[in-house]
């Protein structure tokens, strides 16, 4: 394997060594063995096979090097044992791995009778399909090749059809940040080695698609940097991405495709991606100020007076698929989703090497969080994009939201027109990656192969890096052999210089040109690279291809396209040997040279040759079908002539007009979300909070919006008389002024508008790990905090996983009137309450008096499972219950504290419930896409809508409503319920109230995926801790965060 060369030496040292190992520990090896011992034998067949350390490679170099035998040979033998031991935690840790795969098997085929069997029909010959072949239920309805526009006309013909849609796509993109519209190369920086291509790629989409027909407006989001150790460029806020093509449709004012750089995390630092998981929120928080001023923009350019919502929003990497799951639900937008590289394959390949643990893994790369961040946008995600069905097949296949059986019945089912009762599942949809041809275009000359410099024009000399190449060489006229890749042990580089050197007959009739990334010192590069390149030199040794290899230190990116005009030139082959290869953009990049291919079988390359039918496919492992496959293009003329023609041919399949315009239709497929309410020009840009004009327009507002009601949505079926006497009772002034309490006094000068309206800060208190006591304490000290200077200006809301009725009986306990406050997020953040103060005019006296916001129900209400969950769920009660040897119910439903987006259940011993994650798993399993919490004590679980929390609530406040985020002001325990951590994070404030009021947090809460500072970031300087909860410290908190003036 590569990276294990080394080991010969060792091993002869080992051997010359003698005494060094003494019979006692030889013997221990040899437990096993029959016959003589060999330790050649038994270190390379039962020890090193398969596997990679690099590290025990320095150490060797560094034990070779000592000139004390009995030093070297004592190093050698800690070696021998540090292998030993490193190898047999390797087969512990595939061992308990292969338990794991097994369990999950078995918990997914449960979890399909059990969905099966919840959706009450058996298996229709329709919902079977094909489990090998038919791909139609990913949305790829066409077998054999993909769909193509194969001329101009075809082009014009879809212009002519979409050229009147103004759309708006939100696309964001691995937020690290170094992404720009050129010389995208950011050298050195760990995010641009592991997610270059991919960062091209959303880059070239974003401008593809704002040059299409019926695009307005493209916005790629990222990251803002203004660092001293990045380009400046990567701190500008905006940057437009220049048209490739000349022919563009008409543009508009705001129109094109931008890269808009959001300000988040530190102000003056880069940040590696795996380090950014704290700062979501906050970017999604700045993300959506951003939508929402452009939406209004828009609006006003080409909207008629109203937003033009995004179309879709695509995030691209679990970082952003993360951020765009937040976003859409707070804008109600479909969402699309790009994984490029998935975190459980990649857990899958670390826990393979054995050389990290799986909680080492998580320390160094936070794989857990990436995982739930994808997990999350398989719940949230209308559409996932892939690259090939490799992806879907082998990667997407690993992850509990994602079966591709059960996904296969559920899609049947829609198109028959029956129930899924309430499961949903993402369409999985095949689009390769486009790519623009106008810079690697095949020459007509080329074909002929000759490789003589223009000496005869001397105006047009070759490429500077053709000379860098051809000087290796001692024949440069011969066809040559060009691999591309990063010197990385997947890319499987060693096996192809291995299979050249060890095949007489090509050596003989090619050269071999190596482009192995840029690089001035092999010391200076990564542990992993530089082992690779240490490798790839020596074999050139070993074989003796000094004259036959080329390995240029340097190129830049437009070399790029030389390069392969020079291999195509001398009648060479691409060849890419990767172990695996999720796409293999090279693969389109060479055949557009005209370059036969030779490539791996695994993975994205098995699509592209269906399409471009220009090469060979072989086995990566198979270094004599690499050979032979190499010797078969490069020797038969009319075979290379052949998958020359057939690559030039077709690949125009695979252009960027092709790509957007599949993409396109994905999208116009989606049904159309978005904020349906309707709103004036005026209510933006309304300057002064108290205007009087406005009073009356508001109410009626709010009134067409908002019904009075008693725990969500129980009466929402009270009838059409009920709705319109609730609306007069708003329009005469229901939201009256406010009484007194004994924390002070709150006048409300203008009685018909909502409060929230004329609210200069909000605070909200979500304090969940505190009795109820201390509630109303806290509650009463920052009304007094807050009642002599911030009187009218500072809004109040209570967020909580309580009713609207267990709040009313609470607060009334307490001697605070409700409508002290100016709205409640209830039930976990699946009802949001606005109070009334004229109980008297309801209709029925048995109500409470206050009003639920149905807008937000429409907000939330995506792939809620709604019956169909609740049925799922109390089975799984039943099953918890059951398994208590005591016969004692555990959990049983909370049916009178239920409501249409929230099932409750009490929790009577939280030490006999699964955690969290094993819950969320069984419904995602099941095609159930909900949030699953726990209160603080782990008395109370609530499900409510996947995209529903206390968190959006407040952004859902303030898209409806306007209220600035920033200017809101969180007040939350040292712990809270299960959503604790998104009150944490965002561009609001937040209050964190320590003292020994605060109440241990249940056992239910500790079994967590991943540690809390994963995902909040407590140096943040909105973040303010204070001991205590009385007026003072309440009063000190807002003067911290400049609320109050000292």
């Amino acid at each position: 394997m590569a990276g294990n060369d080394w080991i010969n030496s060792y091993l002869e040292a080992i051997l010359d060594a003698g005494p060094g190992i003494d019979a006692a520990k030889a013997s221990s090896l040899l437990l096993r063995e029959r016959g003589s011992f060999s330790p050649t034998r038994y270190f390379v067949e039962e020890v090193i096979t398969g596997f990679d350390e690099t590290d025990l490679y320095k150490t060797w170099v560094r034990a070779a090097a000592m000139r004390s035998p009995q030093e070297r040979n004592t190093r050698l033998e800690n070696m021998c044992w540090r292998i030993w031991n490193l190898a047999r935690k390797k087969k512990q840790i595939e061992g308990e791995e292969a338990l794991g795969i097994s369990k999950s098997r078995l918990e997914r085929e449960r979890a399909r009778r059990d969905a099966t069997a919840d959706m009450s029909e058996d298996l229709s010959e329709g919902e079977k399909g094909d489990a090998n072949n038919d791909m139609s239920t990913h949305g790829d309805s066409n077998r054999g090749r993909m769909p193509r526009i194969s001329s101009a006309e075809a082009i014009e013909a879809w212009a002519s059809q979409y050229k009147d849609r103004k759309l708006y796509i939100v696309l964001i993109s691995f937020i690290h940040g170094l992404i720009r519209g050129e010389n995208m190369h950011e050298l050195g920086r760990d995010s641009w080695s592991h997610t270059g291509g991919q960062v091209k790629y959303v880059v070239e989409l974003a401008r593809a698609l704002g040059s299409m027909p019926g695009v307005y407006r493209v916005d790629l989001l990222t990251r803002q940097i203004s660092a001293p150790d990045v380009d400046w460029s990567y701190g500008e806020p905006t940057e437009m991405l220049t048209p490739r093509i000349s022919d563009m449709h008409e543009m508009g004012e705001s129109s094109g495709a931008y890269i808009i750089r959001i300000p988040f995390g530190p102000k003056d630092k880069y940040i590696p991606k795996e380090l950014l998981w704290p700062h979501i929120q906050e970017f999604v928080d700045g993300a959506l100020s951003h939508v929402m001023q452009m939406s209004k923009v828009l609006g006003e350019q080409i909207g008629g007076g109203k937003p033009v919502w995004p179309v879709a929003i695509h995030g691209h990497y679990a970082d952003a698929g993360d951020s765009a799951a937040l976003l859409s639900g707070a804008l109600n937008v479909p969402m699309l989703f790009t994984g490029h590289s998935l975190g459980r394959d990649k857990l899958e390949q670390l826990l393979k090497q054995g050389r990290q643990t799986r909680e080492e893994i998580n320390v160094t790369y936070k794989i857990m969080r990436r995982i739930e961040a994808e997990e999350l946008s398989l719940d949230a995600s209308e559409i996932v994009i892939t690259s090939t069905r490799q992806e879907i097949e082998q990667q997407w296949r690993l992850y509990d939201g994602f079966d591709v059986i059960l996904e296969r019945k559920l899609r049947a089912r829609i198109k028959r027109g029956v129930s899924c009762y309430g499961r949903h599942m993402p369409r999985m949809v095949v689009i390769p990656p486009g790519m623009e041809f106008k810079d690697i275009a095949s020459h007509d000359g080329d074909a002929d192969g000759e490789s003589e410099g223009n000496d005869d024009n001397p105006a047009n000399p070759d490429p500077l890096i053709w000379s860098e190449i051809m000087r290796f060489f001692t024949n440069p006229r011969k066809p040559m052999i060009l691999a591309l890749s990063r010197p990385d042990p997947k890319k499987n580089i060693t096996t192809l210089v291995k299979a050249f050197g060890e095949c007489r007959p090509l050596r003989e009739l090619a050269n071999l040109t190596l482009i192995m990334g840029n690089r001035d010192d092999i010391d200076e590069m990564s542990s992993t690279n530089s082992s690779v390149l240490t490798t790839v030199l020596k074999l050139i040794d070993k074989y003796d291809l000094y004259g036959l290899v080329a390995y240029p230190k340097h190129h830049r990116q437009s070399d790029v396209t030389e390069i392969y005009r020079l291999a195509a030139k001398t009648k060479g082959v691409f060849i890419n040997p990767a172990f695996i290869e999720p796409f293999g953009l090279t693969l389109i990049e060479a055949a557009a040279s005209g370059l036969p291919i030779v490539a791996t079988k695994n993975g994205g390359p098995v699509d592209i040759h269906k399409v471009l039918d220009n090469g060979i496919l072989v086995d990566p492992h198979d270094q004599q079908a690499i050979a032979d496959a190499l010797y078969k293009l490069v020797s038969d003329k009319q075979l290379w002539a052949r998958c020359r023609q057939h690559g030039l041919k077709n690949i125009h399949q695979f252009s960027w007009p092709e790509h957007c315009k599949t993409y396109l239709s994905k999208i116009f497929s989606c049904r159309p979300r978005h904020p349906h309410w309707q709103r004036r020009d005026d209510e933006f840009g309304d300057s002064e909070p108290d205007s009087p004009n406005d009073s009356l327009r508001d109410s009626k507002d709010i009134s067409l919006n908002l019904k009075l009601s008693l725990d969500g949505g129980k009466n929402e079926d009270n009838g059409k008389e009920n709705l319109e006497n609730a609306v007069a009772n708003l329009s005469k002034g229901v939201l009256g002024p406010a009484q007194k309490v004994a924390s002070g006094e709150r006048t409300d000068h203008n009685s018909h508008k909502l409060p929230l309206l004329r609210r200069k800060y909000v605070m909200v208190i979500a304090v969940d790990s505190v009795v109820d006591a201390d509630l109303i304490s806290i509650v009463k000290s920052i009304f007094v905090a807050s009642s002599d200077s911030m009187s009218g200006n500072l809004g109040f809301i209570l967020a909580t996983h309580l009713t609207i009725s267990e709040i009313h009986s609470l607060l009334t306990a307490g001697g605070i009137v409700p409508t002290d406050f100016d709205a409640f997020i209830c039930n976990s953040g699946s009802d949001i309450y606005y109070p009334s103060s004229n109980s008297e005019d309801l209709i029925y006296p048995s109500e409470l008096p206050f009003a639920l916001d149905i807008d937000y129900h429409s907000q939330i209400e995506y792939r809620w499972g709604g019956e169909g969950l609740k049925r799922t769920l109390v089975r799984w009660a039943a099953s918890v219950n059951s398994q208590n040897r005591e016969k004692e119910e555990i959990v049983t439903e909370d049916v009178e504290h239920s409501s249409t987006y929230c099932h409750s259940f009490l929790v009577k011993n939280p030490s006999l419930v699964p955690p969290i994650k094993e819950l969320r798993k069984q419904m995602r399993s099941q095609a159930l896409r909900c949030h699953v919490l726990y209160s603080h004590d782990g008395s109370k679980l609530n499900i409510i809508p996947v995209l529903a929390s206390r968190s959006q609530a407040l952004r859902y406040l303030f898209v409806r409503w306007g209220l600035q985020l920033s200017n809101m002001i969180v007040c939350i325990g040292e712990s809270g319920d299960s959503d604790y951590e998104g009150l944490l994070g965002g561009v609001h404030k937040s209050v964190i109230l320590k003292g020994s009021f605060n109440t241990v947090p249940s056992e239910v809460h500790s079994a967590r995926s991943y540690p809390l500072t994963d995902v909040v970031a407590f140096d943040n300087p909105n973040i303010l801790q204070i001991k205590g909860y009385e007026a003072n410290d309440i009063k000190f908190a807002l003067e911290k965060l400049g609320i109050l003036k000292k």
